[in-house]
């Protein structure tokens, strides 16, 4: 009997510390992770043109009532962040506070990084397990009085696919670095950029402004998307639709975009391109009429955002009744969002 009692104890005790070695060593793993503190900023602009000059200067007038500033983007309320090892596959994905956060690495080694605001409704996100193959674009939507950029080719076709403009999207990757162990926990300084940038579009009426009660429009021919991992846009092109403010002088918007496609690249023309401005009006007794505008001068010179201003547009006086629709209650009533997945 005494011998069988130690033999359990002695059991017992081997049971007890493997267990505790099981312990440790889990601790010991945790422990060792890298860490780094992570602290960002960010560039807030609503154009960005990487020429020597700024053309939208040309356009700006001070009885547009609207400042520059004022049209800034907000920071946004969270940050996304993407982590790659050195196979390019996604190992991290975690959500930060907007102005940063400590993040963790499982070891020493090589890695990307990916960071984005995390607050956007319209941006769809493909490709995301690879640092290579990230890439953002936007929500479709359709719009049945809408038949395509005009202006688009030699040949008049026009198969764009038409979108919603995309939220505000700020950007930033690290395509390689060298993470280590430390006694003390270093800084990464992290710079967001925009990724998605703004057009104030202007239509200026010189005749019928006040047969006007409703108005939107398109603007055609810019980038379907943009690449998260180098920042180029996509070569494929996207008709942007958006809804429109009457004013005294006509109409105007705040439209967003992802820019120019193909852009930046060194084998990149602008020339072959053309982009074109749609306006549609919905007449006080409901009836249409649209126009159309090659903008390609305009666009070519302000990439990523500026201003785009079209001028002496003739409003044919309405023939209805003048007692058409409710403005107030019925609104356009036909667009379409096209669900894509997340």
């Amino acid at each position: 009997m005494m011998r069988r009692a130690l033999w359990l104890a002695v059991v017992w005790v081997m049971l007890l510390s493997g267990c505790r070695k099981e312990l440790c060593y889990d601790h010991e793993h945790h422990t060792e992770r890298v860490e780094y503190m992570l602290a960002l900023s960010y560039d807030i602009e609503w154009e960005y043109n990487l020429e020597s000059h700024i053309e939208w200067e040309q356009y700006w007038n001070e009885d547009f009532g609207i400042t520059y500033d004022s049209i800034r983007p907000q920071k946004p309320e969270g940050v996304r962040v993407h982590i790659y090892n050195e196979d390019d596959q996604s190992e991290i994905v975690r959500n930060i506070d907007e102005e940063g956060a400590t993040i963790h690495f499982t070891e020493e080694g090589h890695y990307a990084v990916l960071l984005h605001n995390n607050d956007t409704e319209y941006i769809v996100y493909e490709g995301m397990n690879s640092f290579a193959s990230a890439y953002a674009t936007t929500r479709g939507v359709t719009r049945s009085t809408y038949l395509g950029n005009t202006f688009m080719d030699s040949k008049g076709e026009s198969d764009e696919t038409t979108v919603n403009p995309p939220d505000m999207l700020f950007g930033a990757y690290l395509d390689s670095i060298w993470v280590e162990k430390s006694t003390e926990v270093d800084t990464l300084s992290v710079t967001l950029h925009p990724l998605v940038f703004t057009y104030l579009v202007r239509y200026e009426i010189a005749e019928g402004a006040e047969y006007v009660a409703l108005a939107r429009g398109a603007l055609a021919g810019m980038a379907k998307g943009v690449n998260l991992g180098n920042g180029h846009t996509s070569a494929e092109e996207a008709t942007v639709l958006y809804d429109a403010t009457v004013t005294d002088f006509g109409a105007q918007a705040l439209v967003k975009s992802f820019g120019v496609p193909d852009y930046p690249n060194p084998n990149y023309s602008r020339n072959p391109r053309t982009y074109g401005l749609n306006l549609e009006v919905r007449l006080q007794d409901g009836s249409y009429q649209q126009f159309d505008f090659d903008v390609t001068d305009q666009v070519e010179k302000q990439p990523h955002g500026g201003v785009i201003v079209v001028k002496d547009i003739k409003i044919e006086a309405p023939t209805g009744s003048g007692g058409g629709f409710d403005i107030g209650v019925e609104g356009w009533g036909d667009a379409i969002d096209i669900p894509l997945p997340l």
